[in-house]
């Protein structure tokens, strides 16, 4: 694992929390997809990590098909009710590690909303 492949992402997680910034946010979501896996474990953790402010990009990069299943895992994770379609839609994708973590994203979704409810 290249030091400096680490040291960009926290740079590009921290451009995006503090500013806002699109297409930082967009490279942190693109470090799903990194060949190293710590790239990919700490993306998706700076990602859940953001909770709801992290929705709106994993939302553009679902309608992309970009880093499935990771994504879809991560809005089980962050997303609200307004993603249910869009997650029950991929538990028929033909690719079956994205339709088992369209599941198990849904059953995340289902466990959020019973906690908040009790």
């Amino acid at each position: 694992m290249p030091i400096t492949d680490v040291l960009g992402l926290l740079a590009q997680h921290a451009a995006w929390r503090t500013t806002g910034l699109l297409m930082a946010g967009r490279a942190v979501v693109r470090a799903l997809g990194s060949a190293d896996p710590t790239v990919r474990t700490m993306a998706g953790t700076l990602l859940a990590r953001s909770g709801a402010r992290a929705e709106p990009l994993l939302r553009e990069a679902l309608a992309a098909r970009e880093n499935l299943p990771m994504v879809v895992t991560l809005l089980g994770d962050v997303g609200d009710e307004t993603c249910r379609p869009q997650l029950t839609a991929l538990t028929g994708d033909p690719d079956a590690t994205v339709a088992g973590a369209a599941r198990q994203a849904l059953r995340v979704l289902d466990a959020r909303h019973r906690t908040r409810d009790s």
